[in-house]
């Protein structure tokens, strides 16, 4: 079983920064890809960027450019480093983790953490 454990949620203005950090943990356990998805109130989970431990990245549109996604593989740790932040990003964002670098894909991740909430004032 992995565990996730999101950190770096906040409140921020317009235009602000801030970083988030996602930690896998568990026993006897293979991460490849890793992700964060984020959810608005009333709107459904949307993927925001993915990344594979071969340092493949994915991000949906209307992020790219602002935010970037990196990881430590020695510590089992994706982040996500957020610039130029709009209201229309304040959501719970999730953190996601499985196996497989294909998931990068398909976005049928095994793993998710519990959120961290961003909320962005304007």
């Amino acid at each position: 079983q992995v565990q996730l454990v999101e950190s770096g949620g906040g409140l921020v203005q317009a235009g602000g920064s801030l970083r988030l950090s996602c930690a896998a943990s568990g026993s006897g356990f293979s991460i490849n890809a890793m992700a964060w998805y984020r959810q608005a109130p009333g709107q459904q989970r949307e993927s925001v960027a993915h990344i594979t431990s071969e340092g493949i990245t994915k991000y949906t549109d209307s992020v790219k450019g602002r935010f970037t996604i990196s990881r430590d593989n020695a510590k089992n740790t994706v982040y996500l480093q957020m610039t130029s932040l709009k209201p229309e990003d304040t959501a719970v964002y999730y953190c996601a983790a499985d196996p497989s670098r294909w998931t990068l894909y398909t976005g049928n991740y095994d793993y998710w953490g519990q959120g961290t909430q961003v909320t962005v004032s304007s």
